[in-house]
């Protein structure tokens, strides 16, 4: 992993930890700030909310700035949130500071991703996204577990005083591993030059596909648990043990994304969405017998992510010569459907579908997406059309 990158892996891996962590804590914090679980559960929905709305506008409103400050400002913003969160009185400073933490999580994710692809040829973009992806399904395997386990041994709030020493060497690692020149540049198209890229059919196409992969992955992950304890027939206790291996086949699937996006980006999103519509059917058929199902749910979120990987380097790629908005759009777009998701499973289980049945949505989602990506990339074709040069070339 060159080192400018591993400096934005590693902040990727301290704001993905952040991010998930509250939710190893949630009974510990609802108890320390004197309210119900359910209202703690506010502070997850909050950060999401954070990324999806503020992030966007936040980088709007800082596309002047170069891109190696910028990302020094959101690692202290980081750093100092995390003190904030550990020394929260009550709840509605809790809410207020993960929000703003949040704001910072997606001007990050989208000014890194732009700088990563930057420092790398064209033919690696793919796995230059893959590596920043990385940091966040490593957070869910090594953060958030390591992150509960110190709530749970500490208490809470010496959880995010460890999250305020991440911060540290996230901050650290910028400032000494990002290139001056390579990190500083920062496109000053004015507000329409970057509405304007969004209208590019490769862009809009490529966040309806996001859409569509977000709902055939969290409508079954949000009630995965439940799934997999009535369905499945697992204890409580092995349930873990499933979503670590889903968060192993995360972390597998975004290298396999990247490197196959560096061979044949569009060929291969097609193809794996069409692998991703099986892998949902053989989750369905799967749902009762516990061990085709662990590995069902590997498979699963290895080709998530997979796919995941080509979508965000098609954005970035066609958004090369205006990027700043395009590139938020991706974190705001990801916790959108994420929202969106949760929101739609909720509504098929009160109108009496079986947790068994949450796949089968994932399958026509899946549908919709090849049938979007292939039409974009016969129009792509047809028109001849090349993506424009990265701003600055």
């Amino acid at each position: 992993m060159p080192l400018p990158v591993l400096a934005l892996f590693i902040a990727a891996f301290a704001f993905g930890t952040t991010e998930f962590v509250i939710a190893g804590v949630l009974p510990e914090v609802a108890a320390g700030l004197g309210i119900s679980i359910p209202t703690a559960g506010y502070l997850v929905s909050a950060y999401a909310i954070g990324i999806a709305i503020g992030g966007p506008l936040m980088t709007v409103a800082t596309r002047r700035v170069p891109r190696r400050t910028l990302l020094i400002g959101l690692a202290i913003a980081f750093t100092v949130g995390q003190v904030a969160c550990a020394l929260a009185p009550g709840f509605a400073s809790m809410l207020l500071i993960r929000v703003l933490v949040a704001i910072a999580h997606g001007v990050y994710f989208g000014v890194a991703m732009v700088v990563a692809v930057g420092l790398v040829p064209p033919e690696k973009r793919g796995m230059a996204v893959a590596l920043v992806l990385a940091g966040l399904t490593v957070s869910n395997i090594v953060g958030v577990p390591a992150g509960a386990a110190i709530g749970n041994a500490f208490g809470w709030r010496t959880t995010f005083w460890a999250m305020f020493c991440l911060g540290l060497v996230s901050l650290a690692a910028i400032v000494l591993l990002l290139p001056r020149a390579e990190a500083a540049a920062r496109t000053e198209g004015n507000l329409a030059g970057e509405v304007r890229v969004l209208g590019r059919q490769q862009v809009w196409s490529t966040l309806i596909i996001m859409l569509m992969l977000m709902i055939g992955q969290f409508v079954p992950f949000t009630y995965i648990t439940p799934l997999l304890q009535e369905v499945t027939g697992l204890d409580a206790s092995v349930v873990p043990l499933v979503l670590l291996l889903n968060g192993v086949g995360c972390t597998l699937g975004v290298f396999i994304g990247g490197r196959l996006a560096d061979i044949s980006l569009m060929p291969s999103m097609i193809a794996l969405l069409v692998v991703q519509s099986f892998v949902l059917t053989a989750m369905y058929f799967a749902a009762p017998y516990p061990v085709p199902m662990a590995a069902i749910v590997f498979l699963w979120g290895m080709v998530n992510f997979a796919i995941g990987t080509p979508i965000q380097t098609r954005i970035l790629t066609w958004t090369a010569d205006a990027p700043n908005l395009a590139s938020s759009m991706i974190p705001s777009g990801f916790n959108i459907g994420i929202a969106a998701a949760a929101s739609i499973g909720a509504l098929l289980l009160g109108a009496g579908w079986g947790y068994r049945s949450l796949p089968v949505l994932g399958i026509g989602a899946m549908a919709v997406a090849v049938v979007v990506a292939s039409l974009s990339f016969a129009a792509e074709r047809r028109a001849g059309a090349v993506p424009p040069a990265r701003a600055g070339d």
